[in-house]
């Protein structure tokens, strides 16, 4: 927690971002942080994903379904475990060279197309088409 406290002067809240900002953001990030308590999909880490960045996520709601292995998990409910996870990942550039693969391989798996598709068949079959 003390770490966190020392980087509060170098937060810096940007407010709403375009698309094309907050793709840029994602590949200047050294890890992305989504502690967030609950998530219907979690599209942002799976954004992160594709951008090649490093994500340490909450361990809760869909994050692990979405995610995968190819992000680090920590308890939102908990700062001091989110804090050494996030450590964790700044201080090794191996364990974030290992969640960036994984992480590019992972999101090759969401795409809008296969979406778009898997729900057109379904669609297709309860309408008996």
């Amino acid at each position: 927690m003390k770490r966190l406290r020392r980087l509060n002067n170098s937060v810096h809240y940007l407010g709403f971002v375009t698309d094309n900002v907050l793709a840029h953001l994602y590949n200047l990030a050294t890890i992305f942080v989504y502690p967030s308590f609950y998530e219907g999909f979690g599209l942002p880490p799976l954004e992160a994903m594709a951008c090649g960045c490093p994500v340490l996520t909450a361990n809760t709601s869909s994050m692990p379904e979405v995610c995968g292995d190819a992000a680090s998990y920590a308890s939102p409910f908990d700062a001091e475990e989110m804090s050494h996870r996030m450590a964790q990942l700044l201080e090794s550039s191996a364990d974030r060279h290992v969640f960036r693969d994984r992480g590019l391989k992972r999101a090759t798996n969401f795409a809008w197309d296969k979406s778009a598709r898997a729900h057109a068949e379904l669609f297709c079959f309860m309408t008996g088409q």
